[in-house]
């Protein structure tokens, strides 16, 4: 297959996906979709265990040529991004900018050393032994949160507003911090002799200037949108701002997702408001709306399918099991500590901790970043370990996230939770 001929298939089998979940099934898009590719995937290798058909090699390299870790990392996340930013209030963002800072960065940080250090005492239960500075990769790579599958559930069951805004302001901002903090952790992986202050400084040149970057980038296509009257030609500036800058972004060694969401937030705010006429705002809205469902259903499909070439142990498989226990208490203790830190200057909503610990959904930029690991003799594990926290993640958390929504203060019974999902 050439490249045209992937896309095509990959686009077909997700339009197929959609149509039955949508028609028939009725689980929320990315939970449908994921569920489904997994299903898929398992049927294929059962009929492979019976002498039906092979599709393990040419799944694997199918999967190879697509590279979903590059697919991901270095093209569709900017998008995603962006889109989730763009319909992001940024008032609302100020009211809660202490705990959406907080939970971002410290709360990562935390999530990343306890999963690191829980991991490589877990493993070794399960005769599988990786390295501390491996397993603490793995927790960088496991700590970013994902707010695609969990956001349309927490709405249709009416949470508290200042909740959600919580959650999907550090899960925009947690997935550039988590990248980071993954590349800082690989390079000292890899290269053995960076100092603390050397890891400091790479973090913080990362992080803020992908901020300024970001800031900057949205303020001159601001200034672009601002100068025309052109819904067409304000469109191609906004795809320059996502493409182009998340590039340019990577190639000054800066962090491009936080890039894409800072120019988003920008665009979607001041942009919205003061440099675009109502035409221009409607079709901005809609094209990356659709922008942000086609690419959603396109990697929820991806991730379902890398099944086809994961080669994994019974030991393996229960190692993954077991380490969702410990994802789950690393959240709970990343989502804790800041809240008690906070107590006092911002006091939390009743059922902030569960709803953040149990709403962390893991998803597709973990299995790209597992994906992107350089081999080695512990790659196949984490990655393996990776996939089945993340499976875990979006099918148990996010089809029980709904009903622990609706029974929180605030919780109203404003929808049939999965089967009503509300849109970007």
């Amino acid at each position: 297959m050439n490249g045209y001929e992937l896309l095509g298939a990959v686009l077909s089998v997700a339009a197929a996906f959609a149509y039955v979940n949508h028609r028939w099934i009725r689980l929320p898009p990315s939970i449908g979709m994921m569920a489904m590719s997994l299903a898929a995937s398992l049927g294929l290798l059962l009929l492979e265990a019976v002498g039906v058909v092979a599709v393990s090699a040419p799944a694997s390299e199918i999967l190879t040529r697509l590279s979903f870790d590059q697919t991901l990392l270095h093209g569709m996340l900017g998008a995603l991004l962006f889109a989730g930013a763009l319909h992001i209030d940024i008032d609302d963002l100020r009211e809660q900018k202490v705990a959406i800072t907080v939970f971002a960065f410290l709360g990562t940080v935390i999530s990343a050393f306890v999963v690191g250090l829980g991991t490589w005492l877990l493993l070794p239960l399960f005769r599988v032994r990786v390295p501390f500075v491996h397993c603490l990769l793995f927790g960088a790579l496991i700590s970013p949160t994902d707010p695609i599958a969990v956001m349309g559930i927490l709405r249709a069951a009416r949470v508290p507003r200042a909740l959600e805004i919580k959650i999907a302001g550090e899960s925009l901002f947690n997935d550039g911090v988590g990248v980071v903090l993954f590349l800082t952790v690989l390079g000292v992986a890899t290269r053995g002799d960076a100092t603390a202050g050397e890891v400091a400084k790479l973090f913080a040149v990362e992080v803020l200037g992908g901020l300024l970057f970001g800031a900057v980038g949205g303020y001159i296509a601001f200034r672009l949108l601002r100068s025309i009257d052109h819904y067409q030609t304000e469109l191609l500036i906004t795809l320059a701002l996502v493409l182009g800058g998340y590039a340019l972004a990577e190639r000054v060694h800066v962090s491009a997702p936080i890039a894409a969401v800072v120019s988003g937030l920008l665009i979607g705010n001041h942009g919205r408001t003061l440099a675009m006429s109502d035409v221009t705002r409607d079709h901005l809205d809609k094209f990356w709306s659709l922008v942000d469902e086609v690419l959603n259903a396109v990697l929820f499909v991806l991730i379902g399918f890398e099944m086809l070439r994961l080669r994994a142990s019974a030991w393996l498989l229960a190692a993954g099991v077991a380490c969702n226990v410990v994802v789950l208490l690393a959240r709970w203790l990343s989502v804790a500590v800041p809240v008690v830190l906070l107590r006092r200057v911002m006091p939390s909503e009743p059922g902030t901790v569960a709803a953040l610990t149990w709403g962390g959904l893991r998803g597709g930029i973990s299995v790209a970043l597992a994906l992107s690991l350089p081999s080695s003799e512990h790659r196949e594990a984490l990655v393996v370990i990776t996939y089945v926290v993340v499976v875990f993640s979006v099918l148990v958390q996010g089809l029980t996230l709904g009903a622990l929504a609706r029974r929180l203060p605030g919780g109203g019974d404003g929808g049939d939770g999965p089967e009503a999902p509300a849109k970007h």
